[in-house]
């Protein structure tokens, strides 16, 4: 029997285990899609306790906790913060095969140095032992980034935010780390959704301009582009859910356009063409400038209404939605192509069932000179777990390139998720080892070394050019 979680967690075989500890373990790290507040960066935070810290905006463990039939008082409410780590102790014991207790531990491990396992019993004592290290300098927000190795860490941000942190962040040197923004222009795109016409209000003021039509929002984000690239942007990304596909037309898209501002019933086809239109002209000026895009499509997000209305999105209230992704995605791409202004671009899908439809439009659209450049992206959110994993990179080895993998991300809103790329470099390890040991690659050792090396590191700086 293996020991629990040991220097050889998840490496089963001899060939796994020199990849990881001699050639991935060492590589620093790329965040190029987060969640983390640019504010608390900067401010450089002090957590209160490690409940402020490990369940702070973590609706992953929300999510268990409110499975495990916790009270909600004790998961986003207001309830003491030892009685919400030992109701999550609890909870997490429980969760077998769910990632989120081997996350935990290497979160205790890599971060506070404790190797016991965490349940109702010990958590009293790993709460005081964590909780008191936190009071240190050492384990601060800055220096819990600096802890893991982290070379690149890109947040989130709206096109109307003056990255304010950013350049505080810039001007304070203290982070080993640097952090830049990522184009987030979700709510100029969702015509459709509530608030649509005040964002376009917050939009123009931030553009310096006025808006009133679809020509004016496309101007209105290029000078927010422009800003944002001033200020080391080089990537976007969008929240798709479903992948739009309408008329690319002005005149159609203009007409949702004046709906939303008025607040009328807008039609789907002018609510598709206005999308198409954006997401095209969007697409371009990624292009000029050398931007990567990233799609992350097939979530159904806040399903539950009542625990909408109380706490807001991204509280846990999300799941995989099983609309077919591939022919608007086609006809999407190919209008950008088309026009010569296809960027580089990553493709998620919170299904795995599209696995196969993302894997095949890679190659539809790569381009001679660049390495992979239209990528399958990295098994993301609900997908974000060993079997996710290994399914997306035998996907990618059965249909693409995988040595030209730009590998992990955290997409996590947690200043100790970082040890997640660790899980996902063991994992890359025992797959390609185990491919080795059954004969199907040679074990050619320097050449296994730097394929992943590159995975973990080498391809995403590369790629993105930052």
């Amino acid at each position: 029997m293996q020991p629990f979680m040991d220097e050889n967690f998840l490496l089963k075989t001899e060939t796994a285990r020199k990849l990881y500890h001699e050639a991935a373990k060492k590589m620093p790290i790329i965040d190029y899609h987060c969640h983390l507040s640019p504010k608390e960066i900067a401010e450089n935070v002090q957590f209160r306790d490690i409940t402020h810290l490990m369940l702070g905006g973590d609706h992953y463990k929300w999510r268990a906790m409110l499975s495990y039939g916790i009270p909600e008082e004790l998961i986003r409410g207001d309830g003491d913060p030892k009685e919400k780590f030992t109701a999550y102790a609890d909870t997490v014991a429980h969760a077998i095969g769910n990632p989120l207790y081997h996350w935990t531990h290497l979160e205790l491990q890599r971060v506070f140095g404790i190797f016991t396992p965490l349940n109702k019993e010990t958590a009293g004592e790993i709460y005081e032992k964590a909780s008191a290290m936190l009071q240190q300098e050492d384990f601060r927000a800055q220096k819990l980034i600096d802890k893991f190795n982290v070379d690149y860490l890109c947040t989130t941000d709206d096109p109307a935010d003056d990255l304010s942190y950013h350049k505080t962040i810039a001007a304070q040197g203290t982070l080993k780390a640097k952090v830049l923004p990522t184009f987030r222009p979700d709510k100029a795109v969702n015509v459709d959704k509530a608030g649509f016409a005040d964002y376009i209000q917050n939009l123009s003021r931030a553009a310096g301009m006025e808006i009133k039509s679809t020509a004016d929002v496309l101007t209105a984000l290029e000078r927010r582009v422009e800003y944002f690239h001033a200020c080391g942007c080089r990537i976007s990304d969008h929240g798709m859910d479903t992948v739009p596909w309408g008329e690319p037309s002005f005149k159609q898209a203009d007409k949702a356009f004046q709906a939303a501002m008025n607040g009328e019933e807008m039609k789907q086809k002018h609510i598709d063409s206005y999308r198409t239109v954006l997401l095209a002209g969007l697409g371009a000026m990624y292009a000029q400038r050398g931007w990567t895009q990233q799609y992350h499509m097939g979530a159904m997000r806040n399903n539950n209404t009542a625990m909408f209305r109380r706490y807001g999105p991204d509280v846990g209230f999300d799941s995989v939605l099983d609309n077919a992704v591939a022919y608007n995605l086609s006809r999407l791409m190919d209008l950008q192509e088309t026009q010569g202004q296809l960027p580089k671009t990553i493709l998620y899908c919170l299904n795995p069932g599209a696995n196969y439809a993302i894997g095949t439009m890679l190659g539809n659209f790569q381009q001679s000179g660049i390495k992979g450049k239209i990528q399958m992206g990295s098994g993301w959110w609900f997908v974000d777990q060993k079997d996710g994993m290994e399914e997306q990179m035998r996907t990618l080895g059965n249909l693409g390139v995988l040595g030209t993998f730009v590998g992990m991300l955290t997409d996590s809103r947690s200043f100790i998720s970082y040890p997640r790329h660790e899980y996902f470099r063991r994992i890359m390890c025992n797959l390609i080892g185990q491919w080795v040991e059954d004969g199907e690659y040679p074990n050619d050792e320097a050449f296994l070394k730097k394929l992943v090396e590159d995975i973990s590191y080498n391809n995403a700086k590369n790629y993105f050019g930052i």
